[in-house]
């Protein structure tokens, strides 16, 4: 008795012969979508910057921590902690929305989502809503409505005013607009005390006078870029020395608000730290001005880099304060 050959049954749609050449094709789709999910989910964290908003948080909790004179109930922390980075994801992913066009030309930002055509524009903008309507219900419901209306008002700064009316318009829109970036501080000291007080202004001045200096030295790093992008950035529509010139005058009216804390609500180990951060702060903003006023380079982002590390250290010095009070 002869076996029957096995005949294959055509179904008409390619890809189910297990033993087919589109088996093997088919076989890894899983992980591609995968892949392919995970990727997606990178985009749009990258929207968020997640590298700002590390730095606005450190300048939130010593603020708290202040407010409430030791450590704030931890609900209030966790509440107010997840609401900014939420809040500052909302400003970010929305402030990528708009400059899309200026992000694709620059190399600084040629990386970003958008630019890439990872994230499409609609997907961007509704995640960005979405993330600041969940900031404000998270801080209000929390902790209370002036820290929520707080967190509303510094989205809509940062979007409205900053990136939409001050960056492509004026040079000095990193001044006026990096208020946004020190309502971090006014939101913390709300979220514990529900008002605000003269210590929080403070801190919010010197977080104001901070960023020109800040941003200002990351800018002539990259002025061809905004050259290019047509942003009036102050490095690319003034001298090298007038830049320099602005750097340092900001430098001392930072280092000068830090030291207004100390009268107002720390004591002396404050003082001490604020003094010798301030100190470090307007030498290097005097030695890129000198080295820019006699022609060379005035390496730029060493400044950019001690700022950073500037502020973290000015607003850690207020929370061992208090503790050592």
């Amino acid at each position: 008795m002869t076996q029957s050959p096995v005949v294959p049954v055509d179904t008409g749609r390619p890809g189910l012969d297990p033993d087919g050449p589109d088996a093997v094709a088919a076989a890894p789709r899983p992980a591609r979508e995968r892949r392919s999910s995970r990727g997606r989910f990178a985009a749009y964290v990258a929207l968020t910057k997640p590298r700002i908003i590390e730095l606005l948080l450190v300048t939130t909790l010593p603020a708290m921590i202040l407010a409430a004179d030791g450590l704030p109930r931890w609900y209030v922390v966790v509440a107010t902690m997840l609401g900014g980075t939420l809040a500052a994801g909302s400003a970010n992913a929305l402030n990528c929305y708009v400059d899309r066009d200026i992000d694709a030309v620059m190399r600084r930002t040629g990386h970003r989502p958008l630019a890439r055509h990872e994230v499409s524009p609609h997907g961007a903008l509704g995640f960005g809503l979405v993330l600041g309507a969940i900031a404000v219900v998270v801080m209000g419901t929390v902790t209370n409505w002036l820290a929520a209306g707080l967190t509303l008002a510094a989205i809509a700064f940062y979007v409205l005013v900053y990136t939409m009316l001050l960056k492509r318009r004026t040079s000095q829109n990193i001044v006026w607009g990096g208020a946004a970036g020190c309502m971090p501080v006014l939101i913390g000291w709300a979220a514990v005390t529900g008002s605000l007080a003269w210590p929080a202004v403070v801190l919010f001045g010197v977080v104001f006078f901070w960023t020109p200096p800040h941003f200002w030295a990351l800018a002539i790093r990259y002025r061809e870029d905004y050259s290019r992008a047509g942003v009036p950035m102050l490095p690319v529509v003034a001298s090298p020395v007038r830049v320099a010139r602005e750097i340092t005058v900001y430098a001392w009216l930072t280092a000068l608000c830090s030291l207004a804390l100390w009268p107002l609500a720390t004591s002396w180990v404050y003082g001490v730290l604020a003094l010798g951060a301030g100190a470090a702060l307007v030498v290097s903003a005097h030695r890129l001005l000198s080295r820019t006023s006699r022609g060379l380079d005035g390496k730029p982002m060493q400044l950019f880099h001690l700022s950073n590390s500037y502020l973290a250290f000015v607003f850690v010095a207020v929370a061992v304060d208090v503790f050592v009070r």
